[in-house]
């Protein structure tokens, strides 16, 4: 502690209340360890952000490996609504993961995986091939994310899948013309969840 001396704690009567106001530096070096704040707040969290960031790539395989387990489930049992549920939250785990985790290349095929699913009409329809390369594409693009042609790599697949997506879903409403536009319209919302 330093030389000072402490200030005596005051207290002010009123005639409802009394206000207890105690000496706050033996309070401040209780609450606040020396040394603490210190240093560059920025600096701190870059710090902290960058001890943390060496398990991003684990946490974003595992996203990837609980897909992984999702696309088999549904190549075993068939697509249920149970499988279908299942595959939709690995989708959307890794959609809404991937940019914060440092593989924002990844949450644009997620998108289209997930609008494949929710929009698809008859669920039993949806071709397992399209699933896979979904599926795929995700695990290559985290995979090889430190690649220099990265972007260049997760562009095309992206640009590949949701035209073929696209084209899919667009026939599958065909009957449904007025699904088909609302499908098309941009969402009101930042969530993209279309109305069934």
């Amino acid at each position: 502690m330093s030389g000072t001396k402490p200030r005596a704690t005051e207290t002010v009567a009123y005639s409802d209340h009394e206000v207890i106001t105690p000496d706050p530096a033996p309070l401040r070096q209780a609450l606040v360890p020396a040394g603490l704040y210190d240093a560059d707040p920025i600096a701190r969290a870059e710090k902290a952000l960058g001890a943390l960031s060496q398990d991003f790539l684990i946490w974003m395989s595992d996203d990837c490996a609980h897909l992984d387990t999702a696309r088999a489930e549904i190549r075993i049992s068939g697509m249920t609504e149970a499988t279908r549920d299942r595959l939709l939250r690995a989708v959307e785990d890794v959609k809404g993961n991937a940019p914060m985790l440092g593989f924002p290349e990844a949450a644009p095929v997620a998108d289209s995986l997930g609008r494949l699913i929710e929009h698809t009409p008859d669920m039993t329809r949806i071709p397992a091939e399209l699933i896979d390369q979904h599926v795929n594409a995700i695990r290559a693009i985290v995979r090889e994310h430190d690649r220099k042609d990265i972007l260049t790599i997760a562009s095309v697949l992206t640009t590949r899948l949701r035209q073929v997506t696209e084209d899919f879903l667009r026939h599958e409403n065909r009957a449904r013309p007025e699904y088909l536009e609302a499908m098309a319209s941009p969402p009101l919302a930042s969530d993209d969840q279309g109305q069934r």
